[in-house]
């Protein structure tokens, strides 16, 4: 079976395969933001459990006419109902969100009436419409509210809260860790000679890492050594290892050598896709897995988001993606070489349209980008206004 060349889908299958499933503990609410749920949340009565109003009203029954006036038998309010018998004349007073009493057969709204000390009178005709939010309106006992292996964020953390849980049993975050190679990085800060540059893909790395569910942590970057780079790898406390750089070919490329000293097993060597060929992925003897990344920073962030983040989802029991879109193309592309390739683009009201140069290397293109957008390895030349595949970037 090969490793080389495979298909975008052929090596992110690989990948997915190996993946280890976090183990899976329970969290209060106000800790889960960005955890992935382990089991369903169902709910376990209504919502509203009673028919709610949703204004400030008069429940009656029947159809009061323009000038009648009604005797106030009490107030329903948030918290504490009506507990007495709702008759034909009597009208209860019922607070936003209260509950409607039993037997009240229609509403009004207070701008139609006018109240006096143990009265209330109709001033106009009522307002058409009940205001009623009636019971389970939201939702009814039973119903699945949140699979599991939803990413859960403070919109589903208040389902869960209304559901009336406290807790939620959750994935684990990965822990990953990062390590940078080459002689010729440097640490952001620091004081670079006059052939070397700062290591800049790590610090997109660990945010995007947090972003997608997972726990990142730095390794010092390790210059080009096996001894130095099996030794910075096998104190690395981690349920997967990401390397950027010495993932070509070439006297310095030092990586996957150095990692074969710790019994690396590979899965994947190259993948058929532009940027990142170089990209690969296997297993150490320990069980950790690890993902190596191509040294430009830009081929490093596309392959993260085709292989890294799925491998996140993945261990946390998530949705392992990606999520592709249809879009219009905003400019005609010309035919697509023999890789895969994933430009950096834009994707905007007049549809998407690739930046003008696609250069690996240029980490201001992608900071630029909002989405990427795929050519399939040997496309046929594309027109404007035709429906394209784009992959749309988390910017905030």
């Amino acid at each position: 079976m090969s490793l080389k060349n495979l298909t975008v889908e052929d090596a992110r299958a690989r990948m997915l395969g190996a993946a280890v499933r976090t183990a899976v503990h329970g969290l209060p609410l106000a800790e889960a933001d960005g955890a992935t749920l382990a089991e369903d949340i169902h709910a376990g009565r209504d919502q509203p459990p009673f028919d709610a109003s949703a204004m400030d009203v008069w429940a009656v029954i029947g159809d009061p006419v323009e000038g009648q006036l009604l005797t106030i038998a009490g107030e329903s309010a948030a918290g504490r109902g009506f507990d007495g018998a709702l008759e034909p004349g009597l009208a209860v007073r019922i607070f936003t969100g209260a509950a409607v009493p039993a037997g009240a057969t229609r509403v009004i709204i207070q701008e139609d009436t006018e109240r006096h000390v143990d009265s209330v009178r109709i001033t106009r005709p009522p307002t058409p419409g009940r205001n009623i939010r009636a019971a389970g309106g939201d939702f009814r006992a039973g119903a699945l509210l949140l699979p599991a292996g939803t990413r859960l964020d403070p919109w589903r953390l208040s389902l869960a809260a209304a559901a009336g849980l406290d807790r939620v049993r959750v994935s684990g975050r990965p822990t990953i860790a990062i390590l940078a190679t080459g002689e010729e990085l440097v640490s952001p800060g620091g004081h670079p000679g006059p052939f070397q540059i700062f290591e800049s893909g790590a610090a997109g790395l660990v945010p995007m890492i947090a972003r997608w569910g997972g726990v990142a942590h730095r390794l010092a970057p390790a210059r080009d050594d096996e001894a130095a780079i099996a030794a910075a790898v096998t104190g690395a406390e981690a349920e997967l290892i990401v390397t950027v750089g010495g993932a070509s070919v070439g006297d310095y490329d030092l990586v996957k050598p150095a990692l074969k000293r710790l019994g690396l097993d590979l899965l994947v060597e190259t993948i058929n896709v532009r940027p990142g060929k170089p990209t690969w992925f296997g297993t150490l003897t320990d069980g950790r897995r690890v993902l190596g990344l191509p040294g430009n920073p830009a081929s490093a962030f596309v392959c993260a988001e085709l292989f890294l983040k799925p491998l996140i989802a993945a261990m946390s029991g998530g949705q392992a993606g990606p999520m592709m879109e249809p879009a219009l193309l905003a400019q005609a592309l010309p035919a697509a070489g023999p890789r895969e390739h994933w430009m950096r683009a834009i994707l905007g009201p007049d549809g998407v349209r690739a930046l003008p140069d696609q250069d690996s290397s240029l980490i201001t293109v992608f900071a630029a980008a909002n989405a990427l957008l795929r050519r399939r390895a040997n496309a046929e030349p594309v027109a404007a206004g035709e429906v394209v595949e784009v992959l749309r970037l988390d910017r905030g």
